[in-house]
């Protein structure tokens, strides 16, 4: 089939329910807890992130002249105004467990809020191709490994990432384009982006990881205290090996290895299930089984 997945970007409304008597436990994946702690501690920063994304598409779209270009850039901002405020949400949920948690949050913000005020176009288009870079990746490897990260899972936060990293996959080549459509001839500068955008979220995700570890009984044992920091340490290496052919000249988001036009079967059956009009809102496991055909 001659289809990739970034042929088409959809925008789907979503509004999770995070009560109490949805999600009874902030480490939702009984498959893998630590995989559960990373991907909460990424997604404190992450929506503050999306806000600066979508601020920077609508302050320099007026001036692509590509259509196609722009239709993709309307469609991202879609897409991230809804993974935003999701995830918001979800944030201050988990604020209720983690004293702190809040304090972190204030501070993702205000880095974002300053860094559109007091940066200049070129830094706002870079970081943001920068940071996409990270989150079309780990979108690709979280699907690619979903068995062994979440296959036992909470159904709400569960059908929250599967959302949310089957768009980041979709949309993963728009922030390239669009930095290429205003500096085409700035590799070097593209290359620093995506170093500086990946020191950035390990050193955010770390601060927040930490602070989880500390509020879970579990990992007040040394050896799950050592387990924990393991994982932290992998899943950063797959995030920065899975980045090494960003640096080619040659590089497009689309002809990255992992995401090709054979599609990850997961987010080709998610779509299909969401395009029959399914609730998406919940995936527990025998939703799962059905969407796969297990």
């Amino acid at each position: 089939m001659n289809v990739h997945p970034m042929d088409h970007i959809p925008v789907r409304p979503m509004k999770f329910d995070f009560s109490q008597n949805q999600v009874a436990d902030p480490l939702w994946s009984r498959t893998n807890p630590e995989f559960s702690m990373f991907i909460n501690a990424l997604g404190i920063h992450v929506p503050h992130f999306e806000r600066f994304l979508v601020k920077t598409m609508r302050a320099y779209r007026s001036e692509v002249k590509d259509e196609k270009l722009l239709g993709e850039v309307q469609a991202l901002i879609g897409q991230e105004a809804h993974h935003a405020f999701n995830f918001v949400k979800w944030t201050a949920k988990m604020a209720e467990k983690y004293p702190g948690l809040s304090a972190l949050d204030a501070g993702a913000q205000n880095y974002f809020a300053n860094a559109f005020a007091k940066k200049d176009k070129k830094f706002h288009i870079g970081f943001t191709a920068g940071y996409e870079t990270f989150t079309f990746l780990g979108g690709m490897i979280i699907l690619n490994r979903y068995e062994e990260l979440m296959q036992e899972a909470d159904p709400t936060i569960r059908a929250l990432w599967v959302w949310h990293q089957v768009e980041e996959v979709e949309h993963g080549g728009v922030a390239f384009d669009f930095f290429k459509a205003n500096y085409p001839d700035s590799e070097g500068y593209r290359r620093y982006m995506v170093l500086y955008a990946f020191l950035h979220i390990c050193w955010e995700t770390f601060k927040a990881y930490r602070l989880m570890l500390k509020g879970e009984s579990r990992y007040l044992r040394f050896k799950n205290k050592v387990r924990a920091w393991k994982f932290f340490a992998s899943f950063a290496w797959d995030l920065a090996h899975a980045a090494l052919p960003v640096f080619s000249r040659s590089y497009h988001p689309r002809n990255h290895p992992i995401c090709n036009a054979e599609q990850n079967p997961i987010a080709v059956a998610w779509r299909e299930f969401y395009r029959q009009d399914n609730d998406v809102l919940t995936l527990d496991d025998n939703k799962m089984a059905g969407i796969l055909k297990v």
